[in-house]
């Protein structure tokens, strides 16, 4: 069974072929990079643009690289859901009307599902549910329980901002460059960790947990935030410097500054990820989304050695056509079938949270 996915979730233009949900026969990715760079972030103007222009070059060289023609695709797998609205309708609008114009089935997919599904295009031993998953990007950070391909229950998410969205803000404060993640995380390998000290957040308010769960610590146990490391770094970087008694303070390096923020920024997620393991019980853990390719964030899992946990390759980690391929072969399977009028939808509802 071969599916075609398409990605236009935000400012990566994707599509791929997958056969039977797990072997990638291409994998098309057109990054729109140079044309944001130089606003240091995403403008969705020009995202939305650009895969207008784009988009039937990159069905086209996907279905190529994969030796295919239209007649070959089985169905049509799409994400609808989350992401920059503008875009997200140029990829729907255009499987759409492959999938009436062939009258194969159209399968509309949950960005962050594919995510999540995104290590078992590579992995031998896919791992059994339940598990542990792990989502970060650019526009999320969540720690949830997942019983299905499709089924999670969120247990922690963001309180404010992504890690990914942290990531480059603080780049675009101090002019590191773009995208932030991959350019702090470059700048930190030559950088000193302990340079800066900086702050885990407290969240110490919120309603007790719900009789039957795991204990939370007032509701926020396996949530994160991100606003007050980043204020630290941005506004208070001099009261946060690890002072050495009697010597001369050196000038501030900005790779000290990078490789201290992403210390932290690392350690804000696996303590409230390390605490849902504890309280679940859960010993497998699978990671996605861009930030999942850091290397200090991998080194930091691999120190469990109690712990399984699961990275797709770093072509996987990234938005892709591949894991909307991937598990659109599982929606197919089940029976599932997207209406033609099916909308896209920027936002889902408990994959952010508010405080207290």
């Amino acid at each position: 069974m071969k599916i075609l996915g398409i990605e236009t979730s935000c400012d990566e233009c994707a599509a791929a072929v997958v056969e039977d949900g797990t072997k990638v026969l291409s994998n098309v990715v057109t990054t729109q990079i140079p044309f944001h760079a130089p606003f240091n972030g995403v403008v969705p103007e020009i995202a939305s643009r650009k895969h207008t222009e784009w988009i039937y070059d990159v069905v086209k060289e996907a279905l190529d690289k994969a030796n295919l023609g239209p007649q070959n695709i089985d169905a049509v797998a799409v994400t609808n859901r989350p992401g920059l609205l503008g875009s997200l309708l140029v990829g729907l609008s255009f499987a759409k009307a492959f999938a009436w114009a062939r009258n194969i089935p159209l399968i509309a997919v949950d960005h962050m599902m594919a995510h999540l599904y995104a290590s078992q295009l590579s992995c031998d031993t896919p791992p059994a549910c339940p598990f542990l998953g792990l989502l970060v990007s650019g526009g999320h950070s969540i720690i949830c329980r997942a019983d299905a391909f499709d089924n999670i229950t969120v247990l922690g998410t963001t309180i404010d901002d992504a890690a990914g969205e942290a990531f480059d803000k603080v780049a675009k404060h101090y002019n590191f460059g773009y995208p932030g993640g991959a350019v702090i995380e470059k700048m930190a390998h030559n950088g000193d960790s302990g340079a800066f000290r900086f702050p885990l957040p407290s969240l110490h308010k919120g309603a007790p947990s719900k009789e039957g769960s795991p204990s939370r610590e007032g509701g926020h146990r396996y949530d994160v935030s991100y606003s007050g490391l980043k204020n630290a770094v941005i506004n208070q970087l001099d009261q946060f410097r690890v002072k050495k008694d009697g010597a001369v303070q050196p000038a501030i390096k900005p790779e000290d500054i990078a490789a201290s923020f992403q210390k932290t920024a690392v350690e804000i997620l696996v303590r409230a990820l390390f605490n849902a393991a504890a309280d679940t019980g859960l010993s497998t853990i699978v990671a996605g989304g861009g930030v999942a390719a850091n290397s200090y964030l991998r080194a930091r899992l691999a120190e469990r050695q109690d712990l399984r946990c699961i990275f797709p390759p770093p072509e996987f980690c990234g938005d892709n056509g591949a894991m909307i391929a991937g598990i659109g072969f599982h929606h197919l399977m089940r029976g599932d079938r997207s209406p033609l009028n099916v909308t896209a939808s920027a936002r889902v509802e408990g994959f952010k949270k508010k405080y207290p």
